[in-house]
């Protein structure tokens, strides 16, 4: 990821500094944008760093805070104000809202010639995408070769400024799409900077994958920062998040399928709204059983009778026992549930004690059946 962090550690960018919006120096910059109306922003795309002069304003502050506005409303990466003539300093309105949404602006020395700062930015971000395109082969070795070679990894590691010795962790994002829009990405990266700094990146089918090092002191549930991304769009609602475990960078592969098996579990179960593996509760322990027959055993003995009742007779008392559970077996709500009769309900769940030869509204024999279909969840 170039952010601007990175952009403005570049001695010849020393005098334009940072006045307000600091906390968002992690957010990414896709290209750089010079424009002086805020009747312009068809012309502008997410990412992307905005420089003004203000000549067109007329010296009016509230037509300079609406661009600022305007310019974060568009996921811009930030904004440059070259202080000058036509805006001779940076009204306190800017520096408040660029402070309460992270949201960094600088300030510009009027000596400073834009062109200049154009031509210096374009080329950094050039020669930073090749460095990019070259990266997602480390993130292709760690998660998809079966050894993969410490060597390389560790050198292509000390070229982003990163020890092979910290831990690491792996997000991914899944989308309902192999086609993930440009805005969306920025969105994604903009909220994840504020738990991890994003190392790589990677697009694989539908998924946006991420090799990550946890922020110390941020503790943000990644399912707030998951659900700030669906709020700005609705076409976003779809957007689904999942990170895996912390590990040495040679064990990422576990932290990816970790990754994965919580966005298979977030979409069986959306009212869960779990994002992070640690959350998965008794999940994980099913997961730490070593001997698999164990798991086939117990499954077989709660759940097999059913479905061999289930095929026998072309019942769907299986499901209709899933149900049952998620609802904590209130009879009205099954009913509407499954669009049943309140009668029939009851049918079927004497129908399964019955089969089962168990009574449905012990506790004991609900957190056994409840297993049960959570090691299915796991299988398959």
């Amino acid at each position: 990821m170039i952010t601007l962090k990175h952009l403005f550690m570049l001695p010849e960018l020393s005098t334009i500094k940072p006045v307000a919006g600091e906390a968002g120096m992690s957010r990414t910059i896709s290209g750089v944008n010079v424009m002086e109306s805020d009747c312009l922003f068809d012309f502008f795309k997410a990412g992307e760093l905005l420089v003004t002069t203000g000549i067109n304003m007329d010296h009016d502050e509230e037509k300079l805070i609406t661009m600022v506005k305007k310019t974060y409303d568009h996921q811009a990466s930030g904004v440059i104000l070259n202080v000058g003539p036509y805006i001779p300093s940076i009204p306190n309105e800017v520096m408040d809202f660029a402070n309460s949404h992270r949201f960094p602006i600088f300030s510009m020395p009027w000596s400073y010639r834009v062109a200049d700062f154009v031509k210096i930015t374009v080329q950094f971000l050039a020669a930073a995408e090749q460095n990019q395109s070259r990266f997602k082969d480390l993130l292709s070795e760690l998660l998809f070769q079966s050894v993969p070679d410490r060597a390389y990894v560790t050198a292509e590691l000390e070229q982003i400024g990163t020890q092979a010795d910290q831990s690491f962790s792996i997000v991914v994002c899944s989308y309902d799409s192999d086609q993930l829009p440009v805005s969306l990405v920025y969105g994604i990266e903009m909220e994840l900077s504020r738990k991890y700094r994003l190392l790589q990146s990677m697009h694989r089918e539908n998924q946006l994958i991420y090799l990550t090092v946890q922020i110390r002191g941020s503790d943000l549930p990644l399912m707030k920062l998951t659900e700030a991304i669906r709020a700005k769009k609705t076409e976003w609602r779809n957007l689904s998040i999942g990170s895996g475990s912390e590990y040495p960078v040679m064990e990422a592969q576990r932290s990816y399928q970790e990754a994965l098996t919580v966005l298979r579990l977030a979409k069986r179960h959306p009212y869960l709204k779990i994002c992070e593996f640690n959350d998965l509760g008794a999940y994980r322990i099913i997961m730490d059983v070593r001997d698999p027959r164990i798991i086939e055993r117990f499954y077989q003995k709660y759940l097999g009778q059913l479905y061999r009742y289930d095929q026998l007779h072309e019942t769907d008392f299986v499901p209709f026992l899933r149900v049952f559970l998620e609802e904590d077996g209130r009879t009205a709500t099954i009913a509407h549930k499954k669009f049943i009769h309140r009668n029939t309900v009851l049918y079927k769940v004497k129908k399964i004690e019955a089969i089962l030869g168990a009574d449905l509204g012990h506790p004991f024999v609900k957190t056994n059946l409840q297993l049960a279909f959570m090691i299915e969840d796991l299988m398959r």
